[in-house]
């Protein structure tokens, strides 16, 4: 039976075929695609096998399990993709390289507050809830407009993208239109943001969906349970 290591060396195998079937399936580059393992159901174990398979960003969900592993993974760079509450900003922020869900303009105040004291320009995604569904975080699409021109007042933030979560129900159906709005939205975002605002990034698509999200124009995808299927855990 292979170790643990092998296995999960042939998965990233696997989804770099994927990956790149689907780039080139919407007249796209891979390299145009960075991919988020997310390893918050594995060990540092398995997080540094993601890493030795050419996969060095890692995706937390929970600040908490970033603190423990991000020590001790060595060569991995960090991108937090779940909730973060307000009291946890101070901690979170020197270990990231980037922030994937502000889902609100007090939380975003309060990383530009802290950033500034620690003298950290963070890199962040302001996190869209396209499907509409009442258990998910981030902006409504006509709250993020309105709060566009705010994004000038962040001395210590660099807004780079946008995040969304497709829905729970109505398969790949809904997340193509649930991508497809944040497309949009990106789109409005960059003509009516402060100039000096790039929204670059368009982060969506996880292991169920991200061929769909690769065709819709994602940036960056967030894998997870592809990396570890077969493993032991």
């Amino acid at each position: 039976m292979a170790d643990t290591e092998t296995i999960i060396a042939e998965n990233a195998a696997h989804i770099r075929e994927r990956i790149a079937k689907a780039a080139a399936g919407a007249g796209r580059s891979p390299d145009e695609i960075e991919v988020v393992a997310v390893t918050k159901y594995v060990g540092t174990a398995e997080a540094a096998a993601v890493v030795n398979a050419g996969f060095d960003v890692l995706g937390e969900s929970r600040p908490q399990q970033l603190w423990e592993k991000s020590p001790l993974v060595e060569n991995a760079r960090w991108h937090l993709i779940g909730h973060l509450q307000r009291n946890k900003v101070r901690r979170t922020l020197p270990l990231v390289d980037l922030i994937h869900s502000v889902d609100s303009p007090r939380l975003l105040q309060a990383i530009d507050t802290i950033g500034g004291e620690l003298g950290i320009c963070a890199s962040v995604l302001l996190e869209v809830n396209c499907s509409g569904e009442a258990e998910k975080h981030g902006f409504t699409a006509e709250g993020l407009r309105r709060f566009l021109p705010e994004l000038a007042t962040f001395s210590h933030v660099e807004v780079r993208g946008l995040m969304t979560m497709a829905a729970r129900e109505g398969g790949t159906s809904s997340a193509a239109e649930n991508f497809s709005m944040l497309r949009e939205l990106r789109e409005t975002a960059q003509n009516e943001a402060p100039p000096e605002v790039q929204f670059t990034e368009l982060s969506m698509g996880m292991s169920h969906d991200f061929e769909v999200a690769i065709s819709m124009g994602a940036t960056m995808v967030r894998i997870g349970s592809l990396f570890f299927e077969g493993v032991d855990r």
